[in-house]
């Protein structure tokens, strides 16, 4: 209804309304914020005002967090609790300490599983798994609780760690609204669809439009092109660098063959002189500085290439910071050292790392330490650093937006093999080029080499946005925290409202419309190969079965038998009346045609039948485990407190008494095999544990293992990750006390890589802790305390 449609009291009164709601709404909030808020903001705004949950779909650095921050003032205004979560560690920590500047530490909490601070406070930052423990824990801090920003949330495609978010968006209560912000995808409105389903009346925002523009570029040699002309089309210019099969600009095998061989070989060298030379890293950033486009992040999707970059700009003189900048920054690093133990800084790389910041150059990546990602996350804020060479990992919601993007290359190893990264990962990547508030617009500049297709690289730069799709499956623990709180069928009615099943029942719907239109085609196909004659469908398969003998008769085996089998179906369709038919090869065409197009359907209709309901049909298969396991009905209590891709060979190692006898740091080495997850498949084993119990209770563990294995086989489920002991010995030393040299000196492990485990074995102990008999709980606490130290803290 219109201000026109209203009496003038109403307009009157709808007006008040309005001066109001600017005072204490999303207006008010927006006049604090020292810039014009973008209507996609006072969108969710004003949902958020009027008690629905919001889905804020944009390109990053689009603004989306003023959105969550707004859910905190709400929060704060209605004496509401409000839970931010993020992904990944590193994410959460800084958000907390952006949320204490602005509305006071005293307010302000975190719980990052080995990070506890004011954990009780009206707003607490958390990662998203320990929001979900908090869930099937009924943690008394749900009681408050009024809003749930959901950051990223776009990571629940991720295969590992994705689940957890549809966990938590199903089982939260049902009062709480929820901040979901995630970058642009394609099926947003999908989605949305699904968070209105199960969480009631959420308002679906997508915006496509950058606050800063984004150019993109190619550097070919020591030239910059822009990727594409002024009518939006891919540079014609870049064309002659196009990649040709058999070799690059023709010279590919058998080029210079036959006589011709000496003048051809002559030939193809000449042409690869004239070919431009990749740019060089170094010629790069020169490129970049000379043209103003610092400061800049280069991805690299290799840690080792990001060190190495590092020592290549030093060992070439560069030097991107003045004498202000190199005092402050080494103020930073005396600061740093201080919280290091002197003994460790030449096993972390101290004095090399130390160079490249007072140079304005860094790596970033998972295998540094913790706190020396912090500090060139902080100096890059600070504009006190203009180049960092970062893995696609910095892509993941950390602020450190920056003039220009650099992309070396467009192909990254995936786990299996190379293979070009998505227009997703793409968008992602660049989409930290350019500051808001800061630059005009931002550059993406994707490196030449003789391999890459800039017509690919256009393409991945047109393609904005990718489609969201489900990695939900029932682990281990759900099941059992489902089974402890919900019958059977209240449980699969729960799972059947996940995304996943949401997905796989929209599917459904196209397959159900493909099997009818093809049951339609196959009654014409049908009437189509009708013979007066006979039976021609039985005619077609004595054909069928007489071509399958004589594709068999090439092969080895019983030839005679094969021979008769062959002459007997060849004298049953010479018999058959449909043989004599004058039409018979019109019907026999259309025989084929409906052959093949049953097949397909048939096809189809399997695949319905396997969607249907199928998460439920998992969730039965991790109950029959549990059962043969004999833990279902009685057992759980053991299972529900132990989070992981182990957690059921945990907790089984725990009702085993595994752990009993063993002493701190052999507990500590035994929880480090149960979590660790080496980079490389073939990493070696040890060849020895350090003491019998220690060798005694893995052995155990792999027995443990194998029989789950065997289980999970028999009932179809993914397989349990098998135990890995190649953390068990340097665990095992820092638990006894040993410093960071003695040990990683030993082995090829990073810093950052064995403070990451490290505290995930915290994280594990503290789980078994538990769940564990008492005699054996000192042991693990002990084991916890000897591990919580130095670099760890």
């Amino acid at each position: 209804m219109t201000d026109q449609d209203l009496s003038p009291a109403e307009r009157y009164a709808r007006a008040r309304e309005r001066q109001a709601r600017l005072r204490t709404g999303f207006g008010a909030f927006e006049a604090g914020l020292g810039f014009e808020a973008d209507e996609f903001q006072r969108r969710a705004g004003q949902a958020l005002e009027d008690g629905t949950s919001v889905l804020v779909a944009a390109p990053t650095g689009a603004g989306k967090t003023v959105v969550a921050e707004f859910a905190v003032r709400l929060a704060l205004d209605e004496g509401r609790r409000l839970f931010y979560t993020a992904p990944i560690k590193a994410l959460s920590n800084q958000k907390f300490h952006e949320l204490a500047a602005v509305h006071g530490a005293e307010r302000v909490g975190l719980l990052t599983g080995d990070t506890v601070v004011n954990g009780d406070a009206q707003i607490v930052v958390m990662t998203t798994e320990v929001l979900r423990n908090m869930i099937y824990e009924g943690s008394s801090r749900l009681e408050s609780l009024g809003f749930v920003v959901l950051d990223e949330v776009h990571y629940l495609a991720d295969r590992f760690r994705g689940p957890v978010w549809e966990e938590v968006i199903i089982m939260l209560p049902d009062h709480v609204r929820l901040v979901s912000l995630s970058a642009t995808v394609s099926n947003a409105e999908e989605f949305g669809a699904w968070l209105a389903e199960v969480r009631g009346e959420t308002e679906v925002i997508v915006s496509e439009r950058r606050p800063v523009p984004l150019y993109h570029h190619i550097m070919v040699g020591d030239r910059v092109y822009d990727m594409f002309g002024r009518d939006g089309k891919p540079n014609p210019a870049l064309k002659r660098f196009t990649p040709r099969p058999g070799g690059y600009r023709g010279h590919g095998p058998g080029r210079d063959r036959g006589r011709h061989r000496d003048r051809g070989r002559d030939r193809s060298r000449a042409q690869r002189d004239r070919l431009p030379r990749r740019a060089s890293r170094v010629q790069v950033i020169e490129e970049l500085r000379g043209r103003g486009l610092l400061p800049a992040i280069t991805f690299i999707f290799s840690r080792n290439g990001c060190d190495e970059a590092v020592t290549q700009c030093l060992a070439a003189g560069v030097l991107l910071t003045d004498r202000e900048d190199r005092a402050r920054i080494q103020e930073r690093l005396d600061a740093l050292a201080g919280t290091l133990e002197e003994a460790d800084l030449g096993v972390l790389g101290f004095a090399t790392f130390s160079q490249g910041l007072l140079a304005g150059v860094a790596a970033h990546h998972a295998g540094m330490l913790p706190q020396f990602k912090q500090l060139v996350e902080q100096l890059f804020q600070e504009g006190l650093l203009s180049v960092v060479f970062a893995t696609e990992t910095l892509a993941l919601g950390i602020n450190m937006p920056a003039r220009t993007v650099v992309l070396e290359q467009l192909t990254k190893f995936n786990g299996e093999t190379h293979a070009t990264i998505t227009p997703g990962e793409f968008t992602q990547l660049t989409g930290r080029a350019g500051r808001r508030g800061i630059d005009v617009e931002g550059h993406a500049l994707v490196v030449w080499n003789p391999q890459l297709d800039p017509a690919e690289a256009a393409g991945l730069a047109v393609k904005r946005s990718y489609r969201l799709v489900s990695s939900f499956r029932p682990t281990y623990n759900m099941a059992a925290n489902l089974a402890t709180r919900l019958s059977d069928e209240e449980a699969e009615t729960v799972l059947e409202t996940s995304f996943a099943q949401f997905q796989a029942d929209r599917g459904v719907v196209g397959l159900a419309k493909r099997v009818r239109k093809n049951e339609e085609a196959l009654e014409s196909y049908a009437g189509n190969m009708e013979c007066e004659r006979g039976d021609f469908a039985e005619y077609h398969r004595l054909r069928r079965q007489l071509s399958a003998a004589e594709r068999q008769g090439r092969g080895g085996g019983d030839r005679e038998a094969r021979e008769r089998r062959r002459q007997d179906l060849l004298l049953a369709l010479r018999a058959h009346p449909c043989h004599g038919c004058p039409d018979r090869e019109r019907h026999a065409r259309w025989a084929d045609r409906w052959w093949k197009l049953r097949k397909d359907t048939d096809s189809l209709i399997r695949q319905i039948e396997g969607r249907t309901s199928s998460i439920a049909k998992v969730y039965r298969r991790v109950c029959a485990v549990l059962e043969a396991l004999e833990f279902l009905p009685d057992n759980l209590s053991q299972i529900i407190r132990i989070y992981g891709e182990r957690d059921l060979l945990t907790a089984l190692s725990v009702r085993e008494g595994v752990w009993d006898g063993l002493g701190p740091a052999e507990a500590a080495g035994l929880a480090a095999a149960l979590v660790y997850q080496p980079r490389r498949d073939d990493a070696a084993l040890p060849e020895r544990y350090p003491t019998e119990r220690l060798t005694e209770a893995l052995e155990r563990v792999f027995r443990l293992w194998s029989q789950v294995e065997d289980l999970e086989e028999q009932h179809r489920l993914p397989r349990t990750p098998r135990p890995e002991p190649g953390l068990v010995w340097p665990v095992y030393r820092w638990a006894q006390g040993r410093s960071l040299e003695g040990v990683l000196r030993r082995g090829d492990m990073a810093a950052g890589d064995f403070v990451r485990w490290a505290k995930q074995t915290v994280d594990l102990l503290d789980q078994i802790a538990q769940v564990a008999e008492p005699g054996t709980r000192g042991v693990l606490e002990a084991a916890i305390d000897a591990v919580r130290r130095g670099v760890v803290i």
